[in-house]
């Protein structure tokens, strides 16, 4: 039973009201002492467990298990803190100690009677009065709270938010008060005396509760049925790098993103999701930005600090909403808006150097010199060993290091500002960025300039609209590495680099500067495009614009309360321009280069590419405690247009003039095209919840394509389920799992990524070539290709399971998927009969598969006060296997086209076979190196092949001890395409990340790991840098390990001793590798040290990107794929190498 004493304490003085009171309480003590029997016999163990409990609540449940009454006055206990305790089989006295400990209260046993009075020293202080406080609960958008509760914190005075937000409550006036919302944050306010306080809310940041974007709407985390991965912002932004794509590898499972070099701006980033998913079409992903749906995005335009969320859709659930466009997977792009509040001012800025990875050490002058008596002795003799001069005298020679001067330490300069707030009504962002990295080879580079302006506005209770710009100009500089001129490898950027001769007699006897000298005068061959690197690299000029404008509007009109209609239009525009210039300091343009018969020369493209796009939507809701029902309907409309010109012109007179003395030369070449798509679509979406345990959702789309004419329109439905197995009765009660949730899906995608007129047979008119006819030059026309109006869409079926698990409150998340695509109607250009014309033409013919397996671990590992570790690990595998290709074909062979280099045009390198992976190697199998006793020694001294070895694809009587061996496959004693077989695979057995973060007060530290493993990689370089015979040209270090009678053991052969046109696996290399990708070291100021600048916050940060690379693979850098396509994987020469980054930063907000 409880005695309660209440009092009217009225105007009375406060010291007098106290003394009234212990008069009071003393009388009613003394009655309760007389009523009640000896406590001797009443229970003294205690077991209770309470967290932020009230006391009376605490009280009463001490007076259920020990039989002692409470008593005390209303006042006193409002001024009780909360309560946490948790004891079992504790003595009663002890736990009453326990909770008085730190209250402003003191407590007295009276037999079976607790008294419980304020302190003296608090009785001491004026009681404070009681105030009626009211105000509006809103969540950030402005939007009221109907329904939030506000209690007095330690009290149990409450009220509730009316449909407009508002609330009022009496409390005292030195009270807390606790506003909470189901969803959102609770939100504590000292009340100081004031009358009005408004308050926001913030949703609650539960991972399982966030709220993913996807096609066409969101839908949290928790209700998701299909599989669709998030990327970590915060961490991904952490990467000093100019593009969102340069920091997406191995943040996600199942989407592999690969660069195929290291150039700024065309480092030619290659994005898959759940494998290759075409033979022959674009296997890119659809990209969704803001809303806006696009095939040819580039992420590179988007500033990666606009970025709020980037949401990967995986499987058919996800993806179908998308149709035609949803086969390769979807990228959904959310950009930060404004919220309401005060306005936020952030600006972060970071410098920094940036160096190559590796370098590919050469031959010293000494062994250069050696390997110029092998190669012809007596030319040797006189450019290297005139009077005086000998070998000893090259020995300590360091010559020219070309690799020194070629490669430089680049500086990285990074600025982005942003302003964003706003109110209920109206909400803004405002950001622009600076980036300018000046890279690691001469004369190359990047600037990029990007601005963002978004609004938001709630025009009435029913209207909403919004706005959004963006702006980026992109400037790209430098020649090309890896470009190839007429097919010779000799013109590529880093042949001279590593090849250039570092020293002849006329360098050592000071003659000479090498150095300055712009083409090697001992160099013969027209060609070999022998021409000082360094002079060449800075004198180039290449120089392309990118200027890309989006712009994004909506409306949302409310026409029920669950009824919401929007309508988006959007474009893109996008302009290219591309201008090199070639003066006599050149490679290209110089009078003395042997293959140069045009001058002083250069050419000049423009391109632009059009895309708008306007979608209506019409979206119901309805939720109960039972159901959850969304139904989406829509249609779209998009059209895509492209166009543009170019032109050369050479013999230009005033080289002085650069580029813009183009037009005093001679014309030499005018092109131009034009081309345009359109697509119309209709789209509709189910989702549908029982009990919030069983998850429901039908997805159906129908696309309109111009690049159809007799088969328009594609259909693609999908469904999937997800079981909720966490609110099943035998799980809900196990509090280790937090949640567990089992989902399948299966439907079907399509992909629209063919030419936009490849159905038609195109006409060809060629300007260049003719006879006279009649005294005039006629305009020759011609069909190239024959067309195929019965082309349809690549379609692809793919069947989804997956696992979701989190356990521990979240501190374990496990995500597991296993997935199988099979795609049909592959477009392939298929053989035709010969009565036809025509070698070639598209059919809808093939067939493909991918399966794999992907897992995603999140952990909180260690969540101290001042010291926190949190890991993320992924890992994804994928199988591609070939099902069928065209009219019986059993497999597609491909070489390297353009040809890379005289008797390389036409080897095959790859195979894409019925049965295996696209992109495999294809080649001949290294049997090591011809020894002595492979031959006959003939009376001249010579030797001659045995007829019992095998050849190597030479004669074999020119066949010589240390040259490359190869193996007879079919035993007919000579090397043919017939001993051709699978040598290895382009795509890795799989691909991950393991991302680490620490936090220790206010230090922090993000490591981040990421890795591929189980390709190859084709090292073309070998075949030039290891065993070429050209003269004067200086080779890879290693290759002072080549065969000779003291060194039989070796794998190198000798000078000359690789044919042309044999790819074996002796140049291909494991490219599997584990990169420490990203680190950052970060500092937050203290909140004490800011508030006298007005600061919210200061972080000091020093960032690095590409730190360490662990392989087994000899070139710069095993991620390279310079002529890269699904069917020309892991291709490598002369590419421009991967750079590593260290930046130091700031972060400041006000």
């Amino acid at each position: 039973m409880y005695r309660k004493i209440t009092t009217n304490l009225g105007i009375i003085n406060s010291y007098i009201r106290k003394i009234w009171l212990i008069m009071r309480l003393t009388t009613v003590i003394l009655i309760a002492a007389l009523m009640q029997v000896s406590a001797a016999g009443l229970a003294q163990k205690i077991t209770i467990s309470k967290k932020q409990a009230d006391l009376r609540a605490v009280l009463k449940v001490l007076r259920t298990q020990s039989g002692y009454n409470f008593v005390y006055a209303d006042n006193a206990l409002s001024q009780a803190k909360p309560v946490d305790i948790s004891v079992k089989a504790a003595d009663f006295k002890d736990v009453l100690a326990q909770i008085f400990a730190n209250q402003p209260l003191t407590y007295k046993i009276d037999n079976n009677v607790i008294i419980v009075q304020i302190k003296p020293s608090v009785m001491m202080q004026p009681l404070r009065k009681n105030i009626s406080v009211s105000g509006v609960i809103n969540d950030e958008e402005g939007n009221p709270l109907q329904g939030a509760g506000v209690r007095m914190k330690g009290g149990d005075k409450k009220a509730v938010a009316d449909k407009n937000g508002r609330y009022s409550i009496e409390v005292p006036d030195n009270a807390i008060l606790v506003f909470t919302y189901l969803g959102f944050d609770d939100r504590e306010m000292r009340v100081e005396g004031r009358q009005t306080i408004n308050v926001t809310l913030k949703p609650q940041i539960s991972k399982l509760d966030e709220v993913l974007v996807v096609g066409y709407g969101s839908v949290r985390k928790v209700d998701l049925t299909g599989s669709v991965a998030q990327v970590n912002i915060r961490d991904m932004t952490k990467a000093p790098v100019s593009s969102i794509e340069q920091a997406l590898a191995g943040r996600v499972a199942g989407l592999n993103v690969s660069a195929s070099q290291g150039q700024p701006g065309e480092e030619g980033i290659n994005i898959r999701i759940r494998g290759v998913g075409s033979i022959t079409q674009d296997a890119s992903p659809l990209y969704v930005i803001d809303g806006f749906a696009t095939e040819n995005f580039d992420l590179s335009m988007l500033n990666p600090d606009d970025v709020e969320s980037i949401n990967v859709l995986k499987d058919a659930s996800g993806t179908a909403i998308y149709g035609s466009r949803g086969a390769n997977g979807v990228i959904v792009v959310e950009t930060k808006k404004g919220k309401v509040g005060k306005p936020n001012l952030n600006y972060s800025g970071s410098y920094g150097f940036q160096d190559v990875t590796k370098r590919v050490e050469v031959l010293s002058p000494y062994e250069f010199v050696k390997l110029e008596f092998e190669r012809d002795s007596v030319t040797a003799r006189t450019l290297y060993l005139p009077d005086g001069v000998t070998y000893d005298s090259y020995k300590n020679l360091e010559g020219i290091n070309w690799q020194d001067q070629f490669f430089t330490k680049g500086v990285t300069n990074i600025h982005n500002l942003s302003l964003r707030g706003g109110n209920k009504d109206t909400r803004y962002a405002i950001s622009g960025s600076l980036f300018e990295t000046g890279s690691v080879v001469v004369n190359t580079g990047l600037k990029k300039q990007q601005g963002r302006i978004t609004t938001d506005q709630n025009v009435s209770k029913k209207l909403k609209a919004g706005l959004s710009t963006n702006y980026t100009h992109t400037q790209t500089y430098g020649q090309i590495a890896s470009s190839i001129k007429d097919g010779y490898a000799s013109s590529a950027l880093l042949y001279s680099v590593w090849g250039y001769r570092p020293v002849n007699a006329r360098y050592l006897t000071g003659d000479i500067d090498l150095e300055e000298e712009l083409f090697d005068e001992g160099v013969t061959s027209t060609t070999d495009y022998r021409f000082n690197p360094v002079q060449s690299a800075k004198n180039v000029y290449r120089n392309k614009d990118n200027n890309n404008l989006v712009a994004n509007g909506y409306f949302n009109y409310d026409i029920t309360n669950n009824l919401v209609f929007k309508s988006t239009g959007a474009i893109n525009l996008n302009t290219i321009q591309l201008g090199t210039f070639y003066n006599s300091n050149t490679s290209e343009g110089s009078p003395i280069s042997p293959r140069n018969n045009y001058g002083q020369w250069g050419s000049m493209s423009y391109s632009s590419r059009t895309t708008w796009s306007n979608e209506n939507t019409l979206t119901y809701s309805k939720v109960n405690k039972v159901h959850s029902l969304n139904v989406l309907g829509g249609f779209s409309f998009q059209k895509e247009s492209s166009k543009g010109n170019n032109y050369t012109a050479i013999k230009v007179p005033n080289e002085t003039l650069g580029i813009d003395g183009l037009g005093q030369g001679t014309p030499l070449a005018v092109g131009s095209f034009g081309t345009y798509n359109t697509l119309q679509s209709y789209f509709s979406r189910v989702n549908y919840g029982y009990q919030s345990r069983y998850l429901f959702t039908a997805t159906f789309r129908a696309d309109g394509s111009s690049k159809f004419p007799n088969n328009k329109w594609g259909y693609f439905p999908s469904g999937a389920f997800a079981w909720k197995m966490k609110e099943e009765s035998f799980l809900k009660g196990i509090e280790t799992i937090t949640e567990a949730k089992l989902r399948l899906s299966y439907g079907l995608t399509g992909n629209n990524r063919v030419g936009d007129f490849s159905a038609l047979s195109p006409i060809n008119v060629d300007n260049s070539t003719g006879y006279s006819f009649g005294n005039e030059v006629p305009t020759p026309a011609a069909i190239p290709t024959i067309g195929n109006p019965k082309l349809r869409w690549e379609t692809t079926a793919q069947l989804n399971l997956g696992y979701d698990l989190a356990l521990l409150k979240n501190r374990i998340e496990l995500v597991v998927d296993l997935y199988r695509k099979k795609t049909d109607n592959l477009l392939l250009l298929a053989n035709m009969s010969p009565s036809t014309g025509y070698a070639r033409a598209y059919k809808n013919v093939g067939k493909l598969k991918n399966e794999g397996l992907e897992f995603t671990l999140n952990t909180v590992n260690i969540n101290k006060r001042d010291f926190t570790w949190r890991s993320n690990f992924n890992i994804s595998f994928n199988r591609n296997t070939i099902l069928q290709l065209a009219d019986e074909e059993e497999r597609l062979l491909n070489s390297i086209t353009p040809r890379w280099q005289s008797g390389y045009a036409d080897p095959v390198l790859y195979s894409a076979a019925i049965g295996h992976s696209v992109g495999n190697f294809v080649g001949y199998i290294f049997d090591g190196i011809y020894q002595y006793d492979d031959f006959y020694q003939l009376p001249n001294g010579g030797y001659r092949l045995k007829n019992a070895v095998p050849t190597n694809g030479m004669a074999r009587e020119v066949i010589k001890p240390g040259y490359i061996r190869y193996k007879d496959l079919n035993n007919d004693g000579v090397i043919t395409a017939a001993d051709q077989t699978i040598i290895g695979r382009g795509l890795p057995i799989h691909s991950g990340g393991f991302s680490n973060n620490f936090t220790y007060k206010n230090l922090s530290l993000n490591v981040f790991l990421q890795w591929s493993y189980g390709n190859d990689v084709y090292n073309a370089n070998k075949l030039i840098f290891e065993a070429k015979a050209y003269s004067m040209l200086n080779q890879y270090a290693g290759y002072a390990n080549r065969w000779s009678p003291a060194n039989p053991s070796t794998t190198i052969p000798v000078v000359g001793g690789v044919p042309e046109g044999y790819y074996s696996t002796r140049e291909l290399e494991d490219a599997s590798y584990l990169r420490l990708k990203t680190v950052e070291l970060a500092y937050s100021v203290p909140v004490n040290y800011l508030k006298k600048l007005g600061l919210k916050e200061v972080i000091l940060t020093a960032s690095a990107q590409n730190l360490l690379t662990w392989t087994n693979y000899s070139g710069m850098d095993p991620e390279v794929s310079t002529r890269n396509s699904i069917l020309t994987p892991g291709f490598d020469y002369s590419a421009f190498p991967i750079a590593k980054t260290l930046v130091f930063g700031l972060k400041a907000s006000l």
